[in-house]
């Protein structure tokens, strides 16, 4: 490999997602922390998204992925950068 390389997999590793919550769209359907309740949880009081990390690792991003695209308020956005 030449100096300054990086493979697929290094560069694989330094991908990193981002996850915010918008508690105003919310509608409390738990659909997040049924898909990823290691990211999401929901509040007690009010049953509305809770985000409990705004980076998660590499081994949630699939089910993050699919909290977002699965939920019927569209209160979740990922935001995902490739590594270089």
């Amino acid at each position: 490999m030449r100096a300054g390389r990086r493979t697929a997999a290094e560069a694989a590793r330094e991908a990193r997602m981002r996850v915010a919550v918008d508690r105003e769209k919310c509608c409390g359907a738990g659909l997040c922390v049924l898909t990823a309740g290691g990211v999401f949880d929901q509040g007690e009081e009010d049953g509305l998204v809770v985000l409990l990390v705004a980076e998660p690792p590499a081994a949630e991003a699939e089910d993050v992925r699919e909290a977002a695209q699965g939920c019927p308020c569209g209160a979740i956005t990922v935001e995902e950068t490739a590594g270089q």
